[in-house]
């Protein structure tokens, strides 16, 4: 459901992509996805958000978000929050959905169609009213998993849901093993 004359913006959940894709036993080649969108249509903008953790020296996942940096994704992060719930376990918080449903409303007028790679029903009320603006919206993530990865509400909202094991053969690469793997924080 792409048009090649279409102006195209893909905003990517870090956290939330990361996890579908694990489930689904692949890691994302960011590379190769940039590359398929940009054949489907006039990819304007790619956006990749995440939270880092403040205190860590070394964040596994630094690498990857500099890298993006270097190769056409802009990213967005923000310091996440580390604390001790009441049951004594340690809980990262790191949540951003905001700083995408901003970039969203801000980019709308600019382009045709956002595909928005996440599960997260909080992002319901964005898919409307990107709607209601005339912009077609697609969401990537995974119901072949048990349980799925997308909330029912935003798969019927969209436009265009793409299963993220559809896309496995085209923007994935084997899972790595690695201790040091890029580990976007999982967010509360």
């Amino acid at each position: 459901m792409f048009y090649k004359d279409e102006r195209l913006a893909l905003f990517v959940d870090g956290a939330n992509l990361y996890a579908a894709s694990r489930t689904l036993g692949f890691d994302i080649d960011y590379k190769l996805l940039r590359g398929e969108f940009m054949r489907r249509g006039k990819l304007l903008r790619a956006f990749y958000y995440t939270a880092l953790l403040e205190n860590d020296e070394y964040s596994p996942i630094r690498p990857l978000v500099d890298w993006l940096n270097y190769n056409g994704f802009t990213t967005v992060t923000k310091a996440a929050k580390e604390y001790t719930d009441s049951m004594g376990r340690r809980k990262v918080k790191g949540n951003m959905d905001i700083e995408l449903t901003v970039d969203a409303m801000e980019l709308a007028p600019h382009v045709d169609h956002i595909v928005i790679f996440s599960g997260d029903g909080d992002f319901k009320p964005l898919v409307a009213s990107l709607q209601r603006k005339g912009v077609r919206v697609s969401v990537a993530s995974t119901i072949r998993s048990q349980p799925p990865m997308i909330s029912d509400d935003l798969r019927r909202q969209a436009d265009n849901f793409i299963d993220l094991n559809d896309l496995s053969e085209v923007i994935g690469r084997p899972l790595r093993e690695s201790r040091d793997d890029a580990t976007p924080v999982s967010v509360e």
